[in-house]
């Protein structure tokens, strides 16, 4: 349960740098003026008032990470993504995933 907690709320670095480490998506839920100042490479940019019919089509054979300037949108979406039975985790800031993709 505090795992649970803890990927939802952006504490869980280790889940997070495993589903990175199998491939994950990164989805940044940030603005596209925010995402324009800095993002993760390779992360895809779907700000959170535009995932929800996006949801469906996010890939079900991958984990898939999200992320925004501080753990309240990554964590919204990660919860909407759980919800449609999607392998799904809060990455929290998108500079703390940025640092695991970095030290990978």
């Amino acid at each position: 349960m505090l795992g649970f907690l803890k990927n939802m709320m952006g504490g869980g670095d280790n889940a997070v740098a495993e589903a990175i480490g199998k491939g994950a998506v990164i989805i940044d839920v940030r603005t596209r003026q925010e995402y324009s100042g800095g993002h993760v490479a390779g992360s895809k940019n779907i700000p959170l008032q535009e995932l929800g019919p996006h949801i469906a089509s996010l890939p079900a054979d991958k984990p898939i990470v999200f992320c925004c300037a501080s753990g309240g949108r990554s964590g919204q979406a990660t919860s909407m993504a759980s919800q449609a039975g999607k392998e799904a985790y809060n990455g929290g800031p998108w500079t703390s995933v940025n640092r695991i993709v970095n030290n990978r």
